[in-house]
């Protein structure tokens, strides 16, 4: 077998044959078959509110329920893909999220509303993180594009439907587009399931010493895989989770939040381009640009480094947001800034994903990335009704820009933490520069 046909074919399990870049592409289209439970989101707020008569705070704990379940769960479900493979896991996930979106058409309280939703985030989770896990052990000498390239299927998932989904809403109502679309999602996910599986224990990816040497020229890497218990042990990982949280936060505002904003500044009155108002157009291309984003910082930080992209994206986010406060009534620099926030913001789930490979190994993969991904449940807290509170302390519509403030600090300090304390630990965790062969010592 020539070198190139040993490149796309992968052994997986005795007496199966796998090409693993299929296995890449079943797990970017389960990804973006669970993206609306997050990024439509915003969509029907003001629909749930009217519907059900709850203030936008209350609606919003349905968000935060689903964020947290999706995220807090995820070390739990790692360590049973760990263990059984993603395929029976992810299939579960396919039941769980088509159940929460019926559920949420047929939910008549914002009680039921807030117990379907967070079932949907348990789904939502198992898949995520079998995906993020699988693509990981999978892909070593590509870890930053192919973690970006599964984390943007869900970034960028609702850009194909959402014009459907807004349109749908509109035409026959809220409820009725929750039941269809959810059972559409459902089926998309276990069929793409059926597809995915792990690779074998030890196993290598072609050519992989002399990819190695390369990799570690450019990424900061250790020599073993490291248990959660370990990996909780180190001060790397406290750091990581604590900017993670930070941007999460910014992220996650604007993904809960942005019908509610624009709506406030009038973003949704009027034609902008193409037929559509400045809030549906910027919730379209925002999650194209939050899809994009994923791939291009994890391919750029396969060649710059982990933490130089990671700090050059949060510095960017700081200044977009600062403009955007500025311009915050003009409705193309409402599209255009907003666009560009998620660009420099949805990198966190590539690049972190990446580094928790580099750092703690392939094995534990998908369990130690779980641990640090529940600092997005913990941002939820502040990013849904705790940002719809503040608004509503400081007068209701139209004050949002004490929040977005809040969102240019959260970047700037990340900036900050991640150039002088990430970077310092990485290097500390595994030598610089470090040798192949050589362990690492510095990791307790």
């Amino acid at each position: 077998m020539s070198a190139m046909a040993r490149e796309h074919t992968d052994e997986a399990v005795p007496g199966f044959t796998v090409n693993r870049w299929w296995v890449l592409a079943s797990l970017v289209v389960s990804m973006m078959a669970i993206a609306n439970l997050q990024y439509a989101w915003t969509l029907f707020t003001d629909h749930l509110e009217t519907s059900l008569g709850a203030e936008l705070a209350a609606i919003q704990f349905a968000f935060t329920a689903f964020i947290f379940t999706e995220t807090w769960l995820v070390p739990v479900e790692g360590w049973l893909v760990d263990r059984v493979g993603p395929r029976l896991v992810m299939l579960g996930g396919a039941v769980l999220i088509a159940a929460s979106w019926v559920g949420s058409g047929l939910a008549g309280s914002v009680y039921a509303l807030w117990a379907v939703y967070a079932l949907g985030g348990v789904g939502a989770g198992a898949i995520y993180g079998s995906c993020v896990g699988t693509a990981l052990k999978w892909f070593p000498d590509h870890r930053g594009l192919c973690a970006g390239l599964v984390a943007g299927g869900y970034g960028a998932g609702t850009a194909v439907t959402i014009i459907p989904i807004s349109r749908m809403i509109d035409s026959s109502g809220y409820r009725t587009t929750f039941i269809v679309f959810g059972i559409i999602q459902g089926i998309a996910v276990a069929m793409a399931a059926l597809f995915v599986r792990s690779p074998a224990p030890g196993w290598q990816p072609p050519g992989w010493a002399e990819k190695e040497r390369k990799i570690r020229s450019r990424v900061r890497m250790s020599t073993r895989d490291y248990t959660w218990r370990e990996t909780l042990r180190h001060p790397a990982f406290w750091a990581m989770y604590l900017v993670m949280t930070l941007m999460a936060f910014t992220g996650l505002v604007m993904t809960a939040q942005l019908k509610p904003i624009g709506k406030d500044y009038g973003m949704d009155e009027g034609v902008l381009w193409f037929g559509t108002s400045a809030l549906v157009l910027a919730v379209l291309i925002d999650r194209i640009l939050n899809g994009v984003c994923r791939p291009f910082w994890g391919w750029a930080s396969d060649h710059i480094g982990r933490e130089t992209a990671l700090t050059l994206a949060f510095a960017f986010q700081f200044f977009v947001i600062v403009i955007w406060i500025a311009f915050i009534e003009h409705p193309v620099a409402f599209v255009v800034l907003t666009a560009l926030a998620f660009f420099s913001w949805g990198e966190i789930y590539s690049l972190f994903p990446a580094t928790v490979g580099d750092l703690f190994g392939r094995a534990h993969a998908t369990t130690n990335y779980g641990m640090l991904y529940t600092s997005k449940g913990t941002a939820s807290f502040f990013a849904a009704p705790g940002a719809a509170w503040l608004v509503s302390l400081n007068g209701g519509s139209g004050q949002w820009i004490p929040v977005l403030w809040a969102m240019a600090a959260c970047s700037a300090l990340a900036t900050v933490l991640t150039w002088f304390l990430i970077r310092p630990l990485v290097r500390q965790a595994v030598g610089e520069p470090v040798a192949v062969g050589e362990t690492a010592e510095a990791i307790p």
